[in-house]
């Protein structure tokens, strides 16, 4: 483990003497590195009440062990030591969530869960500070760029030097636990979000299918989703015009490179 972290921080080093910049992927792997040797944990710091025009939620505040963000849950009712607990573990998108973007489904998938939430009376949102598939907003937008070159998200991401998807969960399942709850049904459309929950230790009793809209802006990226994430969406969602053949090489490529969405 240190002569791996030293023989990255060796190469960013190196790249500054040349005047070089440090790349993205030299940058992550430093992170990385550094978090692997910490055992992830939060600290609840405080709560309190959002009414929301679903009804009345508890954000409750947390800190944590790996990094600086404020990772957060999205509480309605009584969920301590409750089975079968309706949730949504949603990664950060301050375009869709925020802004309202059409390029993603982000902002409808949180809008849908909370509402899903509302109508049982009862269930979790975690909210990850985990921007862009965790490659950040910056290098989000860049991605951005690259779509609109006709490159894909997964792609896009790939040739910045990033993962098709850097996110991980094990600060989610940390406030699963400290909200004391024994077991879940989850909100998603991703088979690999639910096994990376099962392996940090969450009970999985289900899937929640949590579909969005298609449009014109988000059609090529959901389908690329589907096709090459896993993600479980109805091909009847989408025009037969952009239905044509993927190669299986590309399929390949990216399992090799992605975590769990």
């Amino acid at each position: 483990m240190l002569c791996n972290l030293l023989e990255t921080l060796l190469e960013a080093v190196a790249c500054l003497k040349k005047g070089r910049t440090v790349t993205c992927r030299t940058m992550s792997n430093i992170s990385a590195l550094k978090n692997s040797s910490v055992t992830p944990s939060v600290t609840r710091m405080t709560s309190g009440r959002i009414p929301t025009e679903h009804g009345d939620f508890q954000l409750v505040y947390f800190t944590n062990s790996l990094d600086n963000k404020e990772h957060l849950a999205f509480c309605m009712g009584d969920v301590s030591h409750c089975e079968d607990v309706l949730i949504r573990v949603h990664s950060e998108c301050f375009t869709g969530d925020v802004m309202g973007s059409r390029r993603c489904d982000c902002g409808e998938q949180l809008q849908r869960s909370m509402a899903m939430v509302a109508s049982e009376g009862r269930g979790v949102i975690v909210y990850l500070r985990q921007e862009g598939r965790g490659i950040g907003l910056m290098a989000k937008l860049d991605a951005y760029n690259l779509q609109d070159q006709g490159y894909d998200t997964v792609d896009a991401n790939l040739m910045l030097g990033h993962k098709a998807d850097a996110r991980e969960y094990s600060l989610a399942a940390c406030i699963l636990d400290d909200l004391q709850i024994r077991s879940v049904r989850v909100m998603t459309n991703n088979p690999l979000k639910i096994s990376a929950l099962q392996a940090e230790g969450v009970k999985v009793n289900s899937r929640v299918s949590l579909e969005a809209p298609v449009n014109a802006d988000n059609e090529a990226y959901l389908l690329t989703k589907a096709r090459r994430m896993d993600h479980l969406l109805p091909m009847q969602s989408f025009r037969p015009s952009v239905l044509t053949p993927v190669p299986a090489v590309f399929v390949r490529d990216v399992h090799d490179t992605q975590s769990a969405n």
